[in-house]
């Protein structure tokens, strides 16, 4: 998959401060900029953004001149394994096989996690929502029939005869617990960066104690609470306390040196 740099869109927002006076553009501009900083703090999951793959078998043998991934037809070779009753077996590299089912499985791996499926593309003709499904972790299943194409025309554009794709949105939903984060720390960008208060990009950094007048007020460093993966603002934080609680920079991911995963074209 492609580095992600970021939310495909803004995330929703319900502001609870007064935006009355601010321009339309200066409002879209620190929403995303919110949306973009909870993106990353959350471990880069939250917020479908919609990807288009063509999926690629692997080869079951690159020596032979022709192979058929038609259930009960496969030609290429069988690699041994350990079935989990410790008995030995022969697995078809060119199956669909699936150790749950007694029969051929049609599937292909979508790498997730899925949000939803929006277009099965074959050669031009988009498939009916009935025809297929999605299982967890990520895998299209065909079903009523029929299997995936065993290969297709890398040269050619998504949507011409002998091409196979997949339109779908990665990632977790916007829930209204993370509509009310984005929305505090929007409204706290907002004071600053798009008005006259002293939050947001005006807030001073270095201040750490403040006496005036005989009262003295002891301030968290902000330098603390940001290598920790925070902000200082209450609803923002316990938000990124729950859903990623570990602070990780990014979702976790299983790589195989025998697993192929689907093509993604970056440009044009």
């Amino acid at each position: 998959m492609p580095i992600e740099t970021g939310p495909c869109d803004a995330w929703p927002t319900n502001l609870c401060c007064d935006v009355d006076g601010v321009e339309a553009d200066v409002l879209e501009r620190w929403t995303l900029v919110a949306s973009q900083i909870l993106w990353a703090l959350s471990g880069r999951r939250i917020g479908p953004c919609p990807v288009t793959v063509r999926p690629c078998r692997r080869a079951c043998l690159e020596s032979s001149s022709f192979i058929s991934f038609q259930a009960g037809a496969g030609t290429g070779p069988w690699i041994p394994y350990i079935g989990s009753d410790g008995q030995w077996r022969n697995a078809s590299v060119c199956g669909c096989r699936s150790d749950c089912s007694c029969g051929e499985l049609c599937e292909v791996y979508l790498p997730g996690p899925v949000y939803d499926v929006t277009e099965v593309n074959i050669g031009g003709q988009v498939l009916a929502p009935e025809q297929y499904r999605v299982d967890a972790p990520g895998r299209l299943v065909r079903v009523g029939g029929g299997c995936w194409p065993d290969c297709q025309d890398m040269a050619a554009a998504p949507g011409e005869p002998d091409t196979f794709t997949v339109t779908y949105r990665i990632g977790l939903p916007v829930d209204e617990a993370a509509v009310a984060a984005v929305s505090e720390l929007t409204c706290h960008l907002l004071k600053g960066c798009g008005g006259s208060g002293s939050c947001g990009c005006k807030a001073n950094r270095n201040l750490t104690r403040l006496v005036r007048q005989g009262v003295e007020m002891e301030l968290a460093d902000p330098t603390v609470i940001y290598s920790e993966g925070r902000t200082g603002l209450p609803l923002v934080d316990m938000w990124l306390t729950v859903v990623n609680p570990y602070r990780q920079a990014s979702p976790s991911r299983v790589y195989s040196p025998d697993f192929r995963y689907p093509r993604v074209q970056q440009c044009p």
